[in-house]
């Protein structure tokens, strides 16, 4: 990885992260109350889709027109392509665990599976927001390595940006199956 790279590697990772983390913690607990109450729940898992069928990449001129910020705007443009699907997947998780009997593994399960979703969404999100406006990151640089005909540099690119979703994917998938694993446990040891 050349200097530049590594730089745009990092840009890209902060600006996931800037949105994302506060989008997981705040869609997991607005998902939580969701999912506890019957009614709430019904109600809001349509009200919830009009947010959710939002492609987040079309939020980009509307938050520049009022953060006026860059980084600003994009990071409100990730946290909310990231909230919707933690949110309703977390509120589903929920539901569904409470019809099981309150089962912590479901729970778990569903919660990290929204993780992912979200995760992915807001990866997603950085790299077209980068080729659009940020003039760094990985998706400028997959952006400047096409305009300029450097075919060897977009596909290190790509391949940098497919890389970090699968880690960060299995990463979420091997904590969520550890956590489950001890909620399990934990279960079988008080019977």
């Amino acid at each position: 990885m050349g200097h530049s790279i590594f730089l745009d590697f990092l840009s890209s990772l902060q600006l996931l992260f800037v949105g994302y983390i506060p989008a997981a913690i705040l869609g997991i607990l607005i998902g939580s109350l969701i999912g506890t109450n019957p009614v709430v729940y019904q109600v809001s898992k349509r009200f919830l889709q009009i947010p959710y069928s939002m492609p987040p990449i079309a939020l980009v001129p509307l938050a520049l027109i009022l953060f006026r910020e860059l980084e600003v705007a994009t990071s409100v443009v990730v946290f909310s392509s990231a909230i919707w699907p933690l949110t309703i997947k977390t509120a589903a998780g929920i539901r569904k665990s409470r019809i099981e009997g309150n089962s912590l593994r479901i729970a778990i399960n569903c919660i990290f599976d929204a993780l992912k979703i979200g995760v992915w969404v807001a990866w997603f999100t950085v790299i077209a927001i980068e080729m659009l406006t940020v003039g760094k990151g990985l998706g400028f640089f997959i952006w400047n390595s096409y305009r300029s005909g450097n075919n060897n540099s977009l596909i290190e690119g790509i391949i940098y940006v497919g890389t970090i979703g699968f880690l960060l994917n299995q990463l979420l998938e091997i904590t969520g199956n550890i956590l489950s694993r001890l909620a399990s446990e934990g279960k079988k040891s008080e019977l």
